[in-house]
């Protein structure tokens, strides 16, 4: 995709989990590009959507809790407001949780720190209205003095104001007190001072600040935002500083950071944060009514059971034998059977040999390459299509429904203490859900994870542990037509390789555990166009993607056995597949194919247990 660089530059940016997905998509259409981040393993899109009547591009960031970097994500997302090249940002569009608004002023505030015109969406207002929450979105455009929109973004209601231009934030009037702080003579801490624009910190904070930002470059945002960077401990805004500045300045600003922290021991950071929120609440009394809601309905009930260590244990073998019933039963086997037998057996594979026989009639092998015992159409196509592709089909619907429901974030906290033992913490259940899906993508999901510790934790056991999506459905596939048995053998053998990986990794690497903070939004009755709108995404990647590798891994087997190589490896591998593994020796062309697709070689397995080739005990 080719985004012209001249065209004005328009950031979205919020907390996680608020909806900034759908948002991106709904501005930009599918004409987007996803792209790491320099220098790192985050992704960005970037896409062309109608600002105000003329084109923009709109850079979709990671989500963030503070523009004050404590991840990678957050860094990146900071680094993008204060690129000066041609990334240089010319407006933001903030997008945030109605039903949590705290969360996201803290950014709002941030934003007005940088002096960077910005919109505020608050999304999710159905919820918030479902919650008895009321917000005087026009009493908050004039305290903010930027405008302020309410959406339901899955439902794209009012996202056509998003593509409002964005103003210059006022700066007169009723914003100019948008943040005062109140004094609270039991708190020292909270005493506002009378210098700079936004009175919200103590008058050391403010002293501190004057001594910083007139030694700081030039730059995108206001040098007073940098300054509160520095002061909160942001190492990587100090080395990109420490490029521009000479080594004086770098050390004055080094000792006032220092001074200041001197007085108080509990952390700049927490301290500057904490006037924040003082600030945050005040305004939030302004503009926010809450009605007393009297009932509980079945979705509050069951987010809350959900997480219960008990009750939560049931939910979750509901949610698996779910999961079992629809994916190794309905997909891998009423589905695999329509697919398998009736439209390929006895329509598309018999056309196709008639048809490529008639047409390569003077050549065997080219006949064999298309419709032979290793052909591309009677078994790449029959194996990727008519095997494969029900049950992922099927797998996909199931996560989406999981994912949109929101019982991911609930699962990750009844399971944060059995994590703990792994050297991991509840966060780490994502990934490893997603892992079913794709390890690829998992494994790039493993950075939501704190610490280097845990990253290489998680990434060790989706390689050994979980099974991707296109294995899985094959498993729940042969599990399905197996004995009761054959499922619990097959779990205990996968949970105690989690088991071990995680422990032995927790031991042998080092480093401090990372805090459990994770946002928990609300159970919803997930929306059918989202669930279509996902699977035929994952479904796109899986035949652009996954079909490939399974016609180049007939393309190997075919050429192994036209030059008989594939009889002298299996004769070569008959002692270990025969007599330690007690496989037949057609089991080899699964192991083979194996080491170039793990869910080719499970897919080779199924089909030699549908034809009778190997038994329960073998396939377990």
């Amino acid at each position: 995709m080719k985004i012209t660089c001249n065209i004005p530059k328009v950031a979205l940016i919020g907390n996680p989990n608020v909806g900034k997905s759908v948002i991106f998509s709904f501005l930009t259409g599918r004409h987007t590009a996803v792209s790491n981040y320099p220098g790192t393993t985050v992704e960005v899109a970037r896409g062309s959507f109608n600002s105000g009547g003329r084109e923009a591009m709109l850079i979709d960031t990671p989500g963030v809790n503070s523009l004050t970097p404590m991840s990678e994500d957050e860094e990146v997302t900071r680094n993008i407001l204060i690129n000066e090249k041609n990334e240089k940002i010319d407006g933001v569009i903030q997008v945030a949780d109605a039903k949590n608004l705290r969360r996201g002023l803290l950014v709002s505030l941030q934003l007005a720190e940088m002096e960077i015109p910005f919109l505020l969406d608050l999304n999710m207002e159905d919820e918030s209205a479902a919650l008895g929450i009321g917000i005087d979105k026009k009493k908050l455009s004039e305290l903010l003095g930027v405008e302020v929109v309410g959406t339901v973004a899955v439902q794209k209601k009012g996202l056509k104001d998003l593509q409002k231009p964005i103003a210059p934030r006022r700066r007169q009037g009723p914003s100019n007190n948008a943040w005062r702080a109140q004094r609270r003579p039991d708190d020292p801490d909270g005493t506002p001072s009378r210098q700079g624009k936004y009175p919200i910190y103590s008058a050391d904070i403010e002293s501190a600040i004057g001594e910083i930002a007139p030694l700081l470059p030039p730059a995108t945002i206001s040098r007073r935002s940098m300054a509160l960077m520095l002061l909160s401990g942001d190492i990587s805004l100090m080395e990109r500083l420490a490029e521009k500045l000479p080594p004086n300045k770098v050390t004055a600003i080094e000792q006032a950071r220092i001074a200041l922290s001197r007085l108080h021991p509990a952390g700049l950071a927490y301290l500057i944060n904490k006037q924040r929120l003082r600030a945050v609440d005040k305004l939030i009394k302004k503009v926010v009514v809450k009605e007393k809601k009297e009932s509980r309905g079945w979705a509050q009930s069951f987010g809350r059971l959900s997480m219960h260590p008990l009750w939560g244990l049931f939910i979750l073998a509901g949610v698996l034998f779910g999961f079992y019933e629809f994916v190794g039963k309905f997909g891998a086997q009423t589905l695999v059977d329509l697919m398998e037998n009736t439209l390929f057996g006895n329509y598309l594979n018999p056309w196709a040999t008639r048809f490529f026989t008639g047409l390569f009639s003077f050549s065997p092998f080219l006949t064999d390459l298309f419709v032979g015992p290793y052909g591309v159409i009677t078994m790449a196509l029959t194996y990727a299509l008519a095997i494969i592709l029900p049950i992922v089909t099927t797998f996909f619907i199931a996560f989406s429904l999981i994912e949109d429901s929101g019982y991911l974030p609930r699962l990750a906290i009844m399971l944060n203490k059995g994590f703990r033992l792994l050297g991991l913490n509840g966060k780490a259940v994502i990934p490893m859900v997603l892992g079913l899906g794709c390890d690829t993508m998992a494994t790039m999901t493993a950075r939501i994870m704190e610490t280097r510790k845990e990253k290489i934790i998680v990434t060790l056991l989706l390689a050994l542990g979980v099974p991707c999506s296109a294995q899985l459905g094959i498993i729940l596939g042969l599990l399905g037509a197996l004995p009761p048995w054959a499922t619990f053998v097959w779990l205990g053998v996968v949970i105690g390789s989690i088991l071990l990986v995680g422990f032995f990794s927790a031991q042998i690497l080092t480093g401090p555990p990372a805090h459990f903070i994770l946002e928990i939004p609300p159970i919803r009755r997930p929306k059918l166009g989202n669930i279509l709108t996902k699977t035929l995404a994952r479904l796109e990647w899986y035949l652009k993607e996954v079909v490939p590798l399974f016609v180049l891994g007939t393309l190997v087997l075919f050429f192994l056995d036209k030059f008989s190589l594939l009889p002298a490896i299996q004769s070569f591998a008959s002692p270990l597949v025969e007599k330690v593994l007690h496989l037949p020796p057609s089991a080899t062309e699964a192991f083979l194919i194996g080491f170039l697709r793990r869910d080719y070689g499970a897919t080779r397995f199924f089909d030699l247990f549908q034809q009778g080739g190997i038994d329960a005990v073998q396939t377990t």
